[in-house]
């Protein structure tokens, strides 16, 4: 991608001290280039008197994208997937570093920083285009929530809540009804976060399909299924005082009421991940998932 960069905004995740240590390193740096920066408002607050970042700009985590050329994300996937909401169809390109512990979203290392940057400033970088979903959930017909999401929709029940059913409908045809502690929806993505620990398939992110995976099934036979990203999920509760619950990426839901019905579908938005320019994403799976290790 061939693209003047002026602005850079940055993120951090702020119980992170070695990420707000990182990210004043990186105003000073980014500052002495002669690249405006723009910081988001907490993490201005937390840098506010170290020495060079008394002064930055600052604005709030839904207003930063619309600001700036580019954004560095300092910390995890979890901070990553924050952002992108926020950024939500303004296909500013994010910038992930990894300062977590796994991170298959934030793949750049911090030794990769600086060279990566570098790259960046020139305009000379590739992005990866991420389909994200759009989940509505209906209560007696009528809209009463809906989210952006990068990863995942989760329904999970409560601690003690009993096996909890929920009919399923693709493009108004009827897959099954699960019966399960829960039901994963995710995007290729999403497929190497909840999905792969419930024992979905690991997606490629370039294809064009959502996965389908409930989380303990209590029928053996119900399997994941991998479907078109055209198509519309329909997930029809069919209980009466479970707790149940709708999560978005794992951050963001509500409690669900028997006969809620979950719609999900791919979002006209996409989220632009910046690549790195040493590594590819199979490398990253060989390295996060210990594949060939004996």
């Amino acid at each position: 991608m061939k693209t003047a960069i002026r602005v850079i905004g940055i993120y951090a995740k702020r119980t992170n001290p070695d990420a707000i240590t990182v990210a004043g390193q990186l105003c000073r740096y980014l500052t002495g280039r002669g690249v405006a920066v723009l910081v988001e408002t907490r993490l201005a607050e937390d840098l506010r008197g170290r020495d060079a970042a008394e002064n930055l700009p600052a604005a709030d985590a839904a207003s930063l994208p619309g600001q700036v050329d580019a954004i560095v994300v300092l910390g995890g996937d979890g901070t990553l997937i924050s952002v992108a909401r926020d950024v939500g169809a303004l296909a500013v390109p994010i910038l992930g570093v990894n300062l977590g512990s796994l991170g298959f979203l934030t793949e750049i290392t911090l030794e990769e920083l600086y060279p990566q940057l570098e790259r960046v400033l020139a305009g000379d970088f590739t992005v990866s285009e991420r389909i994200m979903l759009q989940a509505q959930i209906v209560r007696d017909r009528l809209p009463l929530a809906q989210y952006h999401v990068l990863n995942d929709v989760v329904i999970n029940k409560g601690a003690l809540a009993r096996i909890i059913d929920m009919e399923v409908w693709v493009n108004d045809d009827y897959l099954t009804t699960f019966k399960a502690d829960g039901l994963i929806v995710s995007s290729p993505t999403g497929s190497t976060a909840y999905n792969l620990a419930a024992g979905g398939p690991i997606v490629y992110p370039g294809l064009h399909c959502l996965l389908i995976t409930p989380i303990c099934p209590h029928t053996l036979t119900n399997r994941p299924i991998i479907v078109s990203d055209n198509a519309v999920i329909q997930i029809r509760m069919a209980f009466d005082s479970e707790r149940v619950f709708c999560t978005a990426d794992g951050q963001v839901g509500m409690a669900l009421q028997g006969r809620d019905v979950v719609e999900i579908r791919k979002a006209e938005m996409c989220t632009h991940l910046i690549k790195s320019a040493s590594k590819n994403y199979f490398e990253v799976l060989r390295a996060k998932l210990r594949w060939g290790e004996r």
